[in-house]
């Protein structure tokens, strides 16, 4: 019996397709197993981080926090968002977001999928600070906390 041994391409291919990415790296041709399905989300009205409301349903949230209006940003992932933000709120977990006292729910989306809320997240950690406030006042403009409208 011969064993064929997986190269690096073909993990990193199986990698995205069960992260549910569209691409590979830094191309822009598209993953040929990613044809629209009729289970997919956008098939079902949401597009890909939709933020309409919060369902306890999905798989992986971004989301931003602060500690006033302009303040300092995080941004984080999570699978469990309410759990997550108490975690801030309570200064539970040492680290950028309890130094800075980022307690502030101002922005999350949510994702079908933990790898694509992942693959977002980093995204987003290399944008510029204007984009992200763009992001933010989009969403919510006051600044409000919007923790406590989730549910």
């Amino acid at each position: 019996m011969v064993w064929r041994s997986r190269s690096v391409v073909d993990e990193r291919l199986e990698f995205c397709r069960l992260a549910g990415l569209k691409h590979l790296g830094n191309t822009s041709r598209p993953l040929p197993w990613l044809q629209k399905s009729p289970h997919s989300p956008s098939s079902q009205g949401l597009t890909l981080g939709s933020t309409a409301k919060h369902s306890a349903g999905m798989a992986g949230y971004v989301y931003i926090v602060t500690n006033q209006k302009n303040g300092t940003l995080y941004i984080g992932v999570t699978s469990d968002l309410e759990r997550r933000i108490y975690e801030h709120r309570e200064g539970l977990t040492p680290g950028f977001a309890w130094k800075y006292g980022c307690t502030r729910l101002v922005w999350y989306e949510e994702h079908w999928d933990i790898g694509t809320a992942i693959q977002r997240e980093k995204s987003m950690k290399r944008w510029n600070r204007q984009w992200k406030i763009d992001l933010v006042e989009a969403m919510n403009p006051e600044w409000d906390d919007l923790y406590l409208t989730l549910w």
